[in-house]
């Protein structure tokens, strides 16, 4: 929590400000007591109208002053936490942004979008609520206590009897509750990521008739977590009906000594109603001051969490100076005997991986799922870092050069599209801030993306959805869009994920590229391909590895694994296939699989056809 205090440094004064108005507003409430006991012992015992005027007058003179300080400690109070929570998440952000990805998949996306929102609003609460009453509470606790004791001493005494038990009992629940919390946050984490993941892939489950067992899955997770909520809910619910007896059960002693004591002539009335209206704000203050221990257990909790995001350092360093490109390198990428284990990884996703891309060659980059294709794709803009060998880019090993320098020279499309909501205008210019709008439309002519923008109204300021969620055709044209974001980039060298490979227009991407790889599964053209590179288990086959534009063909060799590869999936497709038409009346699926099924069986016998001419 001390590390995160740093971001109230810029609000100072606030913080200062709000609990000292605070304070002025407690002892204007603890004066209110004393104007009682003149009102009665003074006022109605002598039935002098006009004094018992003056005392209310003056009461409502002190409330008034209250509650202006009360407005005043509660503007500079939020002004406070709002503004820590404001800097508290610009710096989190930034430091999430200067992780690498190794880092970011230890921690997790739904865990960290938890700390962004849910954590650091309850930290804002907390921060609040302690300007506001972490000093008020405890100051009207002690000073009723202090101000009893001015009336009677041994009236008094039930308060530093009272006072004690129900600090126990505060405490006591404070210290049961705290890991209970950090056990339902942490549970709230894996909820989260269930949902995401159901989301993300709500098209898969509903392909492989799995909404019964997820639902299932989701709704034991939630029990789980409604279980230990109820359970924290439970233990803190005991704090206010136990302090409620232990502050009644003191009135009831203060009523009854008091009464003794008015008897033998050693207090007045107006004293004992005075004691008990003491031992009332007690009450209320402690009560406060037991939400505010709830919220401060809740809160301290949220802050390990996210100072456990701040302790997590970049594995990745990057020089501050710009590295120098070699002007006798003759290759745009070198790879030279490189490995690649992910962090907790049991085995090397990478091994022994070692080719060459020469200027203006475009690669294509096989294999089935899990080869290493996009952990080989991921390496070259450094979102990883090689366990093993090393990467050259333009002849400089991409350790060498700063972040924007190397990312500058390469252009990405993920194999998942990720367009932010917004115009069309707005997602093609992250590859190029200032592009004009004739760029931009010759980025969307080469992606074939121009007649569908050209049909939406607005055109280039149309609006997207955040992710590119169109219906039907208009998310395949968005997708495209984003080839056009890096081609609107003219970047040197491009990387293409396995989604936009086969798209027509990113072809002639590779007219404004100096080089290009573009990693596949298993609906790639390899005739369009300048080397071809085919992995398996993180490995490159020997010998599979064949510059086209010298000898003209694919090697046998390879074509007639891809042919197995191909028909492979055919028949997982064909199974899908029969399982959808026995589980889906509607065909709804089984339209699908058997979508899947003849472009799997299309793209077998263009090969088989191609190993046939090759043989003959």
């Amino acid at each position: 929590m001390k590390k995160l205090l740093v971001y109230l440094k810029d609000y100072k004064k606030e913080s200062i400000l709000g609990p000292l108005f605070k304070l002025l507003e407690a002892s204007f409430e603890l004066l209110v007591p004393l104007v009682v006991t003149k009102i009665i012992d003074v006022g109605i015992a002598t039935g002098d109208v006009h004094y018992i005027v003056r005392m209310v007058l003056l009461m409502v003179g002190l409330a008034l002053i209250g509650l202006i300080c009360s407005i005043t400690a509660q503007y500079f109070a939020a002004k406070a936490a709002v503004g820590f929570a404001a800097g508290l998440k610009s710096a989190l952000f930034r430091h999430i942004q200067s992780l690498s990805y190794s880092e970011m998949d230890h921690l997790g996306t739904a865990s960290l979008i938890t700390r962004m929102t849910s954590d650091v609003n309850q930290l804002q609460s907390g921060v609040n609520l302690v300007l506001r009453l972490f000093l008020r509470s405890p100051f009207i606790v002690f000073g009723a206590m202090v101000m009893a004791f001015t009336i009677d001493v041994r009236s008094a005494l039930v308060f530093a009897v009272a006072i004690p038990l129900l600090s126990v009992v505060v405490f006591g629940i404070m210290l049961l509750t705290m890991p209970l919390y950090r056990r339902a946050q942490a549970g709230l984490d894996r909820l989260l990521r269930r949902t995401r993941e159901n989301l993300s892939g709500v098209r898969v489950i509903r392909a492989f008739h799995k909404e019964a067992e997820e639902t299932a899955q989701f709704a034991e997770e939630n029990e789980s977590l409604t279980r230990l909520q109820l359970f924290v809910g439970r233990i803190s619910a005991l704090m206010n009906p136990l302090t409620y007896v232990l502050i009644n059960g003191a009135i009831v002693a203060l009523i009854w000594t008091g009464a003794w004591q008015v008897e033998r002539g050693a207090l007045t009335q107006g004293q004992v109603v005075a004691l008990v209206n003491y031992m009332s704000q007690i009450l209320i203050e402690l009560i406060k001051l037991a939400n505010l221990i709830i919220t401060i257990t809740k809160a301290a909790a949220c802050a390990r969490r996210i100072e456990s995001v701040f302790d997590e350092n970049s594995s990745m360093t990057f020089p501050g100076e710009p590295a120098q490109d070699d002007p006798t390198a003759q290759d745009a990428v070198v790879f030279e005997n490189v490995a690649l284990r992910y962090g907790g990884a049991g085995a090397e996703s990478l091994s022994g991986l070692s080719f060459r891309v020469r200027r203006g060659q475009t690669v294509g980059i096989i294999g089935g799922t899990g080869s290493g294709k996009s952990s080989l794709v991921n390496l070259i803009p450094r979102f990883y870092d090689a366990t093993g060998g090393r990467i050259l880019v333009d002849g400089v090993d991409v350790r060498d050069y700063p972040a924007g320098q190397l990312r500058s020279k390469i252009g990405i499309v993920p194999q998942k599209a990720v367009l932010f909501a917004g115009t069309i205008a707005e997602n093609l210019r992250w590859g190029k801030e200032d592009a004009t709008d004739a760029e931009l439309q010759v980025a969307l002519e080469t992606s074939q993306a121009a007649e569908f923008v050209s049909t939406r109204e607005g055109g280039l300021n149309a609006e997207v959805a955040q992710g590119g969620k169109q219906p039907g055709r208009e998310r395949a044209h968005i997708v495209f869009g984003a080839v056009g974001r890096r081609i609107a980039a003219v970047i040197e060298r491009q990387l293409l994920g396995k989604a936009q490979n086969g798209v027509a227009g990113a072809e002639a991407a590779a007219d404004i590229a100096r080089g290009r790889l573009a990693a596949a599964g298993d609906d790639i053209d390899l005739r369009r391909r300048g080397i071809v590179l085919v992995l398996h288990a993180g490995s490159a086959h020997d010998g599979v590895v064949r510059d086209l534009t010298e000898h003209g063909a694919v090697d046998v060799q390879l074509a007639e694994q891809r042919a197995q590869l191909l028909r492979r999936n055919a028949a997982r497709a064909q199974q899908a296939w029969a399982l959808a038409r026995q589980v889906d009346d509607r065909g709804f699926h089984a339209d699908l699989a058997g979508a899947a099924v003849q472009d799997g069986l299309d793209a077998a016998v263009h090969v088989m056809q191609h190993v046939g001419r090759r043989r003959g």
